[in-house]
């Protein structure tokens, strides 16, 4: 079992700054990816970016390229979400996910993980 909290969400201006933490517990963080989603009001949970179990691979979403940036701390069983330049359109609940079946990234789709956290609401204003 695996068990993920999301923290740091919040209301911020467009052009702003958010770091986005999710802790994990229980089996084995270090082996399997980690990744963010995000759901806004009336549209499906949709990818945001992906990292590999030890770091070395990241992939994100055309949207959030060069804006946001995925990382995680085995040590602390931790993925954060760096989120700059944020705009009103990245306004949406974001959710951590892990993919404790595999070792290595296979996918972008909700169905690729097994564990998610309860999400965090970010809310950027215009």
């Amino acid at each position: 079992q695996v068990q993920l909290v999301e923290s740091g969400g919040g209301l911020v201006q467009a052009g702003g700054s958010l770091r986005l933490s999710c802790a994990a517990s229980g089996r084995a963080f270090s082996t399997y990816p980690m990744a963010w989603f995000r759901q806004a009001p009336g549209k499906e949970r949709e990818f945001v970016a992906v990292i590999s179990w030890n770091g070395g691979t990241t992939y994100y979403a055309d949207s959030v390229k060069g804006r946001f940036t995925i990382s995680r701390d085995n040590a602390k069983k931790s993925v954060y979400l760096q989120m700059n330049s944020l705009k009103p359109e990245d306004t949406a609940n974001y959710y951590c996910a892990a993919d404790s079946r595999s070792s290595v990234v296979r996918g972008t789709k909700v169905g690729d993980y097994n564990y998610w956290g309860q999400g965090t609401q970010v809310t950027v204003s215009s």
